[in-house]
């Protein structure tokens, strides 16, 4: 798994006031959850961006002043209207707590219904997995190899792994549509075979 480093400074004051100054500096007002107290810092905006940005699932090593911190990003709240980075709820990992993350969807191979026609339609870009820290993958895998037209891969279809799959198992994850050309391909050369078995 990715590891996120955040460098952040403990927060004296805790009002609306301090969090608008805070902002308005380039940081983004933080908690720490899961420990025996709460920690409330802040970090610079600009830190986040491979942890928000990006579609890779990551861990954070939090560095508050020195002391460090493994945990993940719970929550981020941000500005309706310009995407400013409002808040940010992180999560203390622990090695016996099972954590809840979303975590990506990576195809491999090429579908046998994209090679006669159909159209390949990712329905599902994450899953959300609860598992031990240690047993949370960086991705799931799924291969697309056997995938027929009009056929989808469920949640179902995922083999056993030590972590849960908490989306529903008759979600499609992805699924191989026929196309318009693909359809009137098959109705003429259905029109065709009837025309020969006539003909006979």
């Amino acid at each position: 798994m990715k590891v996120v480093e955040i460098i952040g400074y403990k927060r004296a004051n805790l009002g609306k006031t301090a969090s608008k100054a805070l902002r308005a500096e380039g940081n983004a007002p933080c908690v720490l959850y899961g420990g025996k107290e709460q920690i409330h810092f802040y970090a610079p905006m600009s830190l986040f961006r491979e942890l928000i940005y990006k579609p890779d699932a990551a861990f954070v090593k939090l560095n508050i002043e020195g002391d460090e911190y493994d945990a993940i990003l719970q929550e981020a709240q941000f500005h309706p209207t310009n995407e400013m980075l409002l808040h940010a709820d992180f999560l203390l990992l622990r090695d016996d707590r099972p954590i809840t993350m979303q975590i990506p969807v990576k195809l491999v191979g090429n579908s046998v219904g994209v090679q006669k026609g159909g159209r390949l339609v990712q329905k599902l870009r994450k899953l959300t997995i609860k598992a031990l820290p240690k047993d949370m993958p960086e991705f799931v895998e799924v291969d697309i190899t056997p995938l027929e037209v009009g056929k989808s891969f469920k949640v179902q279809d995922l083999s056993e792994k030590p972590y849960k799959i908490l989306n529903s198992p008759t979600n499609p994850i992805v699924s191989v549509e026929v196309t318009r050309a693909l359809r009137q391909a098959e109705q003429e050369a259905a029109k065709e075979a009837k025309a020969t078995a006539k003909k006979k």
